[in-house]
This record gives structure tokens, sequence and C-alpha cells, in this order.
């Protein structure tokens, strides 16, 4: 999956915090009531809200700080190749990638 190519878009501007960061995803697929795919994002800190979705980290490196909400505790993931995240879906975070960052996600299928 490191060579496939994505098609990176300008995050809409209320999302970004700093810098000029793009974005890419591709599905990929399901399996199981589970659909699966490839996300980026460059170098730049955005906002966002997220799904309920498990992903291990391809490439790159990011600061994600998750806000408490819905039960969960808030807290600061220091991410790179082979970090595996359990996202909740509403959680507000902060995403600071510092090198393009590249995962794998799954995700609830529908």
């Amino acid at each position: 999956m490191p060579g496939l190519a994505l098609e990176l878009e300008d995050l809409p501007a209320e999302e970004v915090v700093a810098g000029a960061p793009q974005a890419a995803a591709a599905e990929l697929g399901s399996l199981g009531g589970v659909d699966y795919g490839v996300w980026e994002m460059t170098a730049g800190t955005a906002t966002d809200v997220e799904a309920d979705e498990v992903f291990v980290v391809l490439s790159g490196s990011a600061t994600v700080t998750i806000a408490e909400a819905g039960g969960h505790a808030g807290r600061v993931l220091e991410l790179g190749p082979g970090s595996l995240v359990h996202l909740w879906a509403g959680e507000e975070s902060v995403w600071e990638v510092h090198s393009p960052l590249r995962k794998v996600y799954f995700t609830p299928a529908g």
C-alpha cells in the first residue's frame, strides 16, 4: 500500500489550525462487515471529529490530541510506523502531522 497513489486535496479552511495540510483516502473494500482503506495527510495541523475506527500507521509521524468525550478519557497519541489505534465516533481531535502520515484503516461497514 505504500505505492498506492492518492490524490491529495486541501483540507477545508475551518479545519486547518497550522500550515497547509492536504489529505486523501481510498476505500479498498470490505470484509465481514468491516470497510478498509488507506488515508494520508501531509504535514500541518488540523481538527477532526472521529468515526469508529481502528488503524495502523504505515509511514510518517504525528501527534494526535483527543479531547475527553463520551465517557472516554482525553489522550495524546504519538504516532509512527506500526502504531495501532482505536478511535471512537464523536471524539474531537487535533492532528499535528510532522511528516506525511499514511495509515490503513478499518471501520464498520455502512
